[in-house]
């Protein structure tokens, strides 16, 4: 293999690193505002709960629900 190749593959893996660190990090930022959302009750007071709450709610997980399945391979992504 060339120099030149050997040059081109070496780049080729430092970008692909650097947007995979880049993604990772966008992925962290959203959990992490998730967690927050989580621990306030999504913003819901105890009091104020009605079952329209419950329907967002229920949306969210079955979103997440997707990617943890993508990403465990479980569900309909099983393997």
């Amino acid at each position: 293999m060339s120099r030149r190749m050997q040059d081109q593959i070496a780049k080729s893996h430092e970008q692909a690193l650097a947007a995979f660190v880049s993604k990772k990090a966008e992925i962290d930022a959203m959990l992490t505002r998730l967690q927050a959302l989580s621990d306030d009750h999504f913003g819901y007071a105890p009091d104020d709960v009605t079952w329209s709450h419950v329907g967002t709610l229920e949306h969210y997980a079955h979103l997440l629900k997707r990617i943890t399945d993508s990403a465990f391979k479980e569900g309909e992504h099983a393997e």
